[in-house]
């Protein structure tokens, strides 16, 4: 049984509790986070998780002394990833200013969620050639940043036949991932993805929920 006052237990309190105050990744209405916050937050979840990998590593006799350096050391890569986002964040709404194009930061990744109406034409998955510009301008930012990987993530609304919404989804998550490594972001670190309607990030039974429910995700995830 954990002691409740032990590193152990309490960086894993720490850790829980700023996982619940987590932005849902998908949500393109998330407010801004303030600057820094992901520096703080990355550093304690790291402190939590690096606590909780050193303690399991030994006995139970070296497992405090373990978990304390494995929160030492948790802590500055979190610290690191977050304070990394926080300026790949900044840097790619500088490059971007588009205000159709949305950017999330969760602390742990960035979403940039672009809306399939602005992407493609109805049942279209050729990128409309003025927003190409938009993509390659992402593609460059992953460029200066090249220490993660991409999900290119396709998602629609409900409207139609399930099957062929996943299919017309995961041809639109391919096209944009084809326009990021045509404009020099390595293949080995971008996965195109189809969702369908499967995790709508509004109601479909509104005109203008459906139009936030269409719409290609680029995750960026940093590498540990």
């Amino acid at each position: 049984m954990i002691n409740l006052k032990s590193p152990v237990a309490l960086a894993l309190a720490g850790s829980m509790a700023l996982g619940a105050c987590t932005v849902p990744a998908s949500d393109p209405n998330a407010p801004p986070v303030p600057a820094g916050q992901n520096t703080q937050q990355g550093a304690l979840v790291g402190a939590g998780v690096g606590a909780l990998a050193g303690a399991l590593s030994k006995g139970d006799g070296n497992r405090g002394d373990a978990a304390l350096i494995g929160a030492v050391i948790g802590s500055a890569v979190g610290a690191g990833i977050g304070y990394s986002l926080d300026r790949q964040e900044a840097d790619l709404r500088n490059q971007l200013g588009n205000d159709n194009v949305t950017i999330v930061n969760t602390g742990d990744r960035l979403i940039v969620s672009l809306p399939q109406d602005i992407l493609f034409a109805t049942d279209s998955f050729a990128i409309r050639s003025d927003l190409q510009t938009d993509l390659r301008t992402v593609a460059s930012n992953l460029r200066q940043y090249p220490q993660s990987t991409i999900q290119v993530i396709g998602h629609t609304d409900s409207d139609g036949d399930a099957a062929y919404n996943q299919r017309l989804s995961e041809r639109r998550a391919g096209a944009v991932r084809d326009v990021l490594i045509n404009a020099g972001v390595s293949s080995a670190r971008v996965r195109s993805i189809g969702r369908g309607e499967s995790q709508p990030v509004a109601s479909n039974l509104s005109a203008d929920g459906k139009a936030q429910n269409r719409r290609v995700e680029i995750v960026i995830l940093p590498n540990a």
